[in-house]
């Protein structure tokens, strides 16, 4: 199956898939305080339910590091983009 950008509403549980609609092009952003983008399953109008238990992860570990995730292994494609308000 195929992954495509989804942008966070900006309110609710970002871990949440109904809480994310689909991009039609990169996010412009990448590090921050909040959930931006994920790139996850699906390429509807929303992402797969429930998101995969990485994708979680990913979110959880930017919230807390406040950057793009994974950052390990370096160079690793990026699956959650963060903004500032």
């Amino acid at each position: 199956m195929a992954r495509c950008w989804y942008a966070f509403g900006g309110t609710g549980d970002p871990t949440l898939a109904g809480n994310y609609r689909l991009l039609h092009q990169t996010p412009g952003c990448l590090d921050g305080t909040q959930i931006c983008a994920i790139y996850a399953m699906g390429c509807g109008t929303v992402p797969v339910s429930p998101l995969s238990t990485n994708i979680v992860k990913y979110i959880h570990d930017g919230l807390s590091n406040l950057v793009a995730e994974p950052q390990l292994p370096i160079f690793s494609k990026l699956f959650v983009y963060l903004r500032n308000p």
